[in-house]
């Protein structure tokens, strides 16, 4: 008995300390980032330098990406939540189709605060170093990668709200 109880302890401890975890590991230094050029509906062609003085959470995806779909409506709330001059949630879609595909995605779906950008999958692969979808990366204000994801999260859960508030207080990023 008094092991079931040990093991039921343990067990405990395990599943909070897993709930309660970072939405992703920093980097131990932050790394020079690639930027493919990438456009938005208005015609304009930028790059990750166009955000320099943000901390920008990069989202390569696509709307025929299942985990992608699913995670979108947390990365919309997450800018409705923290977007400001300081944090940008920066969604960059990959879809052959272009603008067309991701408006109709974004109405199913009610995305109202992200702004879609658009880029060439083979040259954002290769920039950006993405190895399967969904990606995402967090930059500093000087746009070097302090952090990485490859899959999808809950970015708006409270553990994640925090982990992005510390990092937009920290004044070295």
């Amino acid at each position: 008995m008094k092991r079931f109880a040990l093991a039921l302890m343990l067990f405990t401890a395990f599943a909070a300390a897993a709930l309660a975890r970072d939405p992703m590991a920093l980097n131990d230094t932050p790394q020079e980032l690639l930027s493919p050029p990438f456009g938005d509906e208005a015609g304009h062609k930028l790059t990750l330098a166009d955000f320099h003085g943000k901390i920008v959470l990069l989202n390569v995806w696509a709307t025929w990406c299942i985990p992608c779909r699913t995670e979108m409506p947390t990365l919309d709330a997450l800018q409705a939540q923290l977007g400001s001059d300081q944090f940008q949630v920066v969604v960059l879609s990959i879809d052959a189709g272009g603008f067309p595909v991701i408006r109709r995605f974004f109405k199913e779906i009610g995305i109202t605060h992200l702004k879609p950008y658009l880029a060439d999958s083979l040259r954002s692969f290769a920039a950006l170093a993405v190895v399967g979808l969904p990606t995402t990366i967090l930059i500093d204000r000087q746009g070097r990668e302090i952090g990485r994801l490859v899959g999808p999260a809950e970015w708006n859960s409270p553990e994640s709200i925090a982990f992005f508030q510390k990092i937009i207080a920290t004044k070295e990023n």
